[in-house]
């Protein structure tokens, strides 16, 4: 490591990190209070091995900076290929929790490789993004970047984990800041949308909203270009109204009864708050109840009466909003705001470009798993189970995050070293 290494890091982004982490502890401590806690080093205890690796990540974030940056293009595709062989171990290996094979036990404790490969995964596309010498327009190099995407995604589903695998999807951040094509993301976005309503309202409805809206844009489209052909959209057209009709196939025979039901719930189609629906329920209870300032550290009723299931792991942001109200849940989201746009605003300075694909691969997972989590526990998005980066209570999430942010600011302190 230079020695002049310590001037050049953005102590603001490492500020910020250390509030969020400290925070975290702050919150599981709460969520999981006992009279029997001995402490925040209880390592029999949640909070205690939240604290272990904590020490632990930022013990690897100290060795992370000392090293080279070339070491980073060079290890991606042997890292990336070692976790992809830690997936495989699980179906041999692994530990089953609550019908999820995700974890190792290794002398008490577990670790879920699923959180390691999203650091490889990062290292991996970003590796290949730098050496194509082609933009992303051509159907060879999206189908390589798609496979390494892939391969990791299909062994999470398997375990099963759709929630975690849901998430490999920030990886196609960076492949739109390094030229692909929009008109990937609004066919995704559509298709998306179109699934949704199409679940949401008459069949009919549904038809007569796609024709209407299919219309409106060739003629809008035909008055800014009056050489715009028709054909296009009638295809569209068709291809939309095809889909339609498959959605109820897809919800019904390709989703599980699990899954129909928190999309229902989320939908209005079903209230079941003592069901399937309860989490979400108790959750939106707990953040609703803590009002504007909260109701104070350790003082949250639907905390201490454990009324929140998985409240120190999936819904740790119910435990905020009901002891910190609404001034701690806009302070924590105002915190990833800055994180995320401080790690992007660092990638765009980046003169290489394995770096600055890394880093918003970086910030992209954050982001996805900061907005579907927030997301879930506001009922807003189904629950699909996965961590609010450095809040949630999860050796692997908080390991694996913290490398991902002390590897940025390796690459931010070392940007004007052209290798």
């Amino acid at each position: 490591m230079n020695k002049n290494i310590i001037y050049r890091l953005d102590w603001m982004l490492i500020l910020i990190y250390l509030i969020l982490v400290s925070f975290g502890i702050v919150n599981v401590y709460s969520a999981t209070f006992s009279e029997t806690l001995e402490g925040v080093f209880d390592v029999s205890q949640a909070v205690g091995k939240q604290v272990f690796f904590l020490i632990f990540s930022l013990f690897i974030g100290m060795i992370i900076l000392a090293i080279n940056s070339k070491f980073f293009e060079q290890f991606a595709t042997l890292g990336y290929f070692l976790s992809l062989l830690l997936l495989f171990g699980l179906f041999v290996f692994g530990k089953t929790v609550s019908g999820a094979t995700s974890w190792y036990n290794i002398g008490g404790i577990s670790l879920q490789p699923s959180e390691l490969a999203k650091v490889t995964t990062a290292l991996v596309i970003a590796s290949l993004l730098s050496k194509f010498q082609s933009d992303l327009k051509t159907p060879r190099t999206l189908f390589k970047i798609g496979a390494y995407v892939l391969l990791p995604f299909l062994l999470i589903v398997l375990q099963p984990d759709p929630g975690s695998a849901l998430v490999f999807g920030a990886f196609f951040f960076p492949l739109f800041r390094e030229g692909l094509n929009y008109t990937y993301l609004i066919i995704f976005l559509s298709v998306l949308a179109l699934f949704f309503i199409t679940l949401s309202f008459h069949f009919g409805m549904v038809i007569g909203i796609i024709i209407m809206l299919i219309f409106l844009l060739y003629f809008i489209f035909k008055n800014l270009n009056p050489r715009v052909k028709i054909w296009p959209f009638l295809i569209f057209l068709i291809i939309s109204i095809g889909f339609s009709f498959s959605v109820d196939y897809i919800f019904d025979n390709v989703f599980q009864q699990r899954h129909r039901d928190r999309i229902n719930i989320v939908l209005g189609k079903e209230i079941d708050t003592q069901g399937v629906g309860y989490n979400i329920n108790q959750s939106k209870i707990a953040i609703g109840s803590g009002g504007f300032k909260g109701k104070g550290f350790l003082e949250g009723t639907q905390t201490k009466g454990d009324f929140v299931p998985a409240q120190h792991t999936d819904y740790i942001f119910s435990t905020i909003g009901e002891e910190w109200g609404f001034i701690g849940s806009f302070f924590l989201i105002f915190l990833f705001c800055l994180l995320i746009f401080r790690i992007i605003l660092q990638a765009e300075k980046q003169t290489n470009k394995f770096r600055r694909v890394y880093s918003y691969g970086t910030g992209g997972l954050i982001f996805t798993h900061f907005f579907i989590n927030i997301g879930m526990s506001l009922g807003m998005i189904p629950t699909i189970g996965i961590p609010l980066p450095f809040i949630s209570y999860g050796g692997s999430s908080i390991l694996a995050f913290s490398i991902m942010v002390f590897i940025h600011l390796n690459f931010d302190a070392n940007r004007l070293n052209d290798w």
